[in-house]
C-alpha cells in the first residue's frame, strides 16, 4: 500500500519538470524564430534594387525633375492666348447739375448709373522667337535635372556597393578569425599535454595563449565593425535597423583590364557631368538668342468685346446700352535695346564661355579620376596573385613547422610564427578579393557604366 503511493507521488513530482522543460523549450523556439526573423541573407544585385528603391535622395531627385516638367508646361501655356472677362457698375451723384454758355445752358441729371462688361482675348503672334527659345531652355532645365537624377542613381549604387564589401570584408575576416581560434585551442591543447610530460616548457604554453588572446582581440574589432556597417547598410536599404545581414557568396571571377583609352573614351561619352555641361552649353547658346531677341519687334492679335448700360436696371433693355466689338492688330518695337542690349549679350557670351571653360576642366579631371580607377584595379588584381602564391608558401611553411613541432625539433615560438604569417596571408587574400571587387565597380562607376 505504502509503495503504491509512494510511486504515484514519485511519478506525479516527474511530471512538473518535464512539463517545464517542454514550456522552455517551447518559449526558446519561440525567441530563436522572432530573433532570426531579422536576419536575412542578401545578394548585391538585391541590395542595390532594395537601395534604389528606398533611397529619399532618389526620391528628392525624381521631386526636382518633376518641378523642372511643370515649369517646361507653364512656359508652354504662355503662348496660349490670354483673355479676361470683368463688370463694372458705376453711380455718378451730381449735385451741381448746371452748366452755363452765356445765356444758354446745360442741365445734367441729379444723378446717373452705369454698367461698362469688357471681354477680351488677344494672342502674340511675333516676339522675335522668344517664346520658343523659353521653351527650350526650360527643356534643356528639365534635361539637367534628368541627368542630376541619374548622378544621384549612381552615386547611391556605389554607395551600397561600397558598404556591401565592407561587409563581405568583415564576415570573411570573421571567419578567418574562427578557423584560427580553433586551430590555436588544438595547439594549446596539444601544448599542455606536451607540458605535463615534461616534453615543452610553460613559456610554450603561454606562447599559444598569447596568440589566441590576439586573434580575439582581432575578433571584438572586427564585430565592431561588422555592427557599424551593418547598421549603415540597413540605413542605405531602408531595412529595420535591427537586421542582423548576411552577405551571399560574391563573384570572384573579376574581369580582366582591356585598354587604358578604351575607357577614357567611355567614361566621356557616358558621364553625366559631361552630358550636363554640353547641355549648358545649349543653354547659353539659347540664351544669348532670346536677349538678341528684345532687339526685335512684336506683333500682337485682339478681338475685345463691349458693353455699355446706362440704365440703373442690371437687366439689358432695348435702347439703353451698347455692344461695340472691336478687333485689333499691334505692332511694337522697342528700338531702345539696339543700344542697351549689348552689355546682356556680352554677359550671356561671357557665359557660354565659362561653360565651354568647365567643361575642359572636367574632362581633365575625369581622364585623372579614370586612370587612378584603371591602376588601382590592376594593383588589386596583382595583388590576388601574388597573396594566392604567399599562402602556398605560407601553408607549406606551417606544414613542415607542424611536423617539426611534434618531432621535437622546432619550437613553439617558431610555430606560432608560422601560425601567423599564414593567419595573415589569408585574411589578407580574402580582402584583396573584395577589394578588387569593390575597385572594379570604381572604376566602373568613373566611366559612367555604373547602372548601364
Amino acid at each position: 500500500m505504502n509503495i503504491q503511493l509512494n510511486t504515484s507521488h514519485k511519478l506525479h513530482l516527474c511530471k512538473i519538470p518535464v512539463l517545464a522543460i517542454a514550456l522552455s523549450i517551447l518559449l526558446m523556439s519561440l525567441v530563436s524564430k522572432r530573433a532570426s526573423a531579422q536576419d536575412r541573407t542578401i545578394t548585391l544585385d538585391e541590395a542595390v534594387k532594395l537601395g534604389i528603391a528606398n533611397s529619399k535622395n532618389l526620391k528628392l531627385a525624381q521631386s526636382k525633375i518633376d518641378e523642372a516638367v511643370s515649369q517646361y508646361n507653364q512656359v508652354k501655356d504662355n503662348v496660349l492666348p490670354t483673355g479676361s472677362v470683368s463688370l463694372a457698375y458705376n453711380r455718378a451723384e451730381i449735385p451741381y447739375n448746371h452748366l452755363a454758355f452765356g445765356k444758354a445752358g446745360i442741365d445734367l441729371p441729379n444723378s446717373a448709373n452705369a454698367y461698362l462688361g469688357i471681354v477680351s482675348l488677344s494672342e502674340t503672334i511675333f516676339a522675335g522667337g522668344k517664346l520658343k527659345y523659353a521653351q527650350q531652355s526650360n527643356q534643356i532645365l528639365t534635361n539637367i535635372a534628368r541627368l542630376d537624377a541619374d548622378k544621384d542613381r549612381d552615386q547611391i549604387t556605389y554607395q551600397i556597393i561600397s558598404a556591401y564589401y565592407n561587409l563581405y570584408k568583415v564576415l570573411q575576416s570573421q571567419k578567418v578569425v574562427k578557423q584560427n581560434l580553433e586551430t590555436i585551442d588544438a595547439q594549446i591543447h596539444q601544448s599542455q599535454r606536451f607540458f605535463d610530460q615534461g616534453l615543452v616548457t610553460k613559456n610554450d604554453v603561454l606562447r599559444f595563449q598569447l596568440q589566441r588572446s590576439n586573434v580575439e582581440l582581432t575578433g571584438i574589432d572586427l564585430e565592431n565593425n561588422r555592427k557599424v556597417i551593418n547598421f549603415d547598410l540597413n540605413i542605405l536599404l531602408g531595412l529595420p535597423e535591427t537586421t542582423q545581414l548576411a552577405i551571399a557568396q560574391i563573384n570572384t571571377d573579376h574581369t580582366e583590364l582591356g585598354a587604358l583609352n578604351n575607357y577614357i573614351d567611355t567614361a566621356l561619352s557616358n558621364r553625366q557631368e559631361i552630358k550636363q555641361l554640353d547641355l549648358r552649353d545649349k543653354y547659353a547658346e539659347t540664351n544669348i538668342k532670346n536677349i538678341s531677341a528684345n532687339t526685335k519687334p512684336t506683333l500682337a492679335a485682339s478681338v475685345g468685346g463691349y458693353y455699355v448700360d446706362v440704365s440703373g436696371n442690371p437687366i439689358p433693355k432695348v435702347g439703353n446700352f451698347i455692344t461695340p466689338v472691336t478687333v485689333g492688330l499691334t505692332a511694337s518695337w522697342k528700338f531702345s535695346n539696339l543700344w542697351t542690349n549689348k552689355n546682356k549679350l556680352s554677359e550671356a557670351r561671357i557665359q557660354r564661355d565659362e561653360v565651354a571653360i568647365n567643361k575642359g576642366i572636367a574632362v581633365d579631371n575625369i581622364k585623372n579620376e579614370v586612370n587612378q580607377n584603371y591602376h588601382a584595379y590592376e594593383t588589386a588584381l596583382d595583388k590576388i596573385k601574388l597573396l594566392q602564391t604567399s599562402i602556398e608558401q605560407a601553408g607549406e611553411n606551417n606544414n613542415i613547422l607542424s611536423s617539426k613541432y611534434k618531432s621535437n625539433i622546432a619550437s613553439a615560438t617558431d610555430k606560432a610564427d608560422a601560425e601567423t604569417l599564414l593567419y595573415q596571408a589569408q585574411i589578407n587574400l580574402e580582402l584583396a578579393k573584395a577589394d578588387a571587387g569593390l575597385a572594379y565597380y570604381t572604376l566602373l562607376k568613373s566611366t559612367g557604366k555604373l547602372n548601364k
